[in-house]
């Protein structure tokens, strides 16, 4: 788990050797070039994202990760019946909890998507113990948002809709770079990412499931007996263990 906040980017110090200050004053002179924390990961810094074209030389790479989606149960529902600030602040609290423990845990925040967060893990900072980074950062997020879940409730009103998180996690190779001609999109891409989406569609409301690949990586981390679910575009039934 890495101390926040880092001094030095992780990801340009562990794969260039090079320490870019974030913070303090020796980072003042690296701002004005516009090198800065991260949005993706405060603990990394803008270098890292442009790491594929103007670093690595490549549009895209194969890299071993996780990829983690979690998505918000009951906000489309809300959508329709209470007003604006509530779900602006359901939303800030999602976000808060899904990035402190992605980042407590060296992932990369991708995406956020309207009600769900697409995270990456073992880029740029790259952990050998990467899945159970995942889903010790999934555990952390849902007991986050299960001890602040009734102050949400009362605070914006939401009655009787059940409000809460599902999360789905996968790991192994997965196309990561940049997509796309005239809008480019530094992302992931792949059966893993797809798998983890359908995983957290598949996951009910305060669940974490989980892939064979990524029990098989966590070891004791996961104790229950797995099932098969059917995942929209798979052909044949995928195993999940709940986690």
């Amino acid at each position: 788990m890495t101390p926040e906040p880092a001094s030095i980017c992780l990801g340009c110090w562990q794969n260039l050797h090079m320490p870019i200050p974030l913070r303090g004053p020796l980072s003042a002179p690296f701002r004005l070039f516009g090198i800065k924390p991260s949005r993706m990961n405060p603990n990394t810094c803008t270098i890292c994202e442009m790491a594929f074209s103007k670093v690595m030389k490549a549009r895209a790479v194969t890299i071993d990760a996780t990829v983690m989606f979690a998505d918000l149960r009951g906000y489309t529902t809300l959508t329709q019946t209470i007003a604006q600030d509530g779900l602006t602040s359901l939303l800030d609290a999602f976000y808060d909890d899904c990035a402190a423990a992605i980042w407590r845990y060296d992932g990369l925040l991708n995406k956020t998507i309207g009600d769900a967060v697409f995270a990456i893990f073992n880029f740029p900072v790259k952990r050998d113990d990467h899945a159970a980074r995942a889903l010790q950062a999934a555990r952390d997020i849902q007991s986050s948002f299960r001890d602040r879940h009734d102050a949400l409730v009362r605070t914006i009103g939401a009655g009787d809709v059940e409000i809460g998180i599902g999360i789905g996690i996968d790991s192994g190779d997965t196309n990561f770079g940049e997509f796309g001609q005239t809008h480019r999109d530094l992302t992931a891409v792949g059966t893993v990412v797809n798998r983890a989406a359908r995983a957290q569609a598949a996951a009910k409301s305060g669940e974490i499931l989980v892939t064979a690949a990524v029990r098989d990586r966590t070891r004791d981390m996961i104790t229950a007996a797995g099932s098969d679910f059917t995942l929209k575009g798979f052909d044949q039934p995928v195993t999940l263990f709940p986690a």
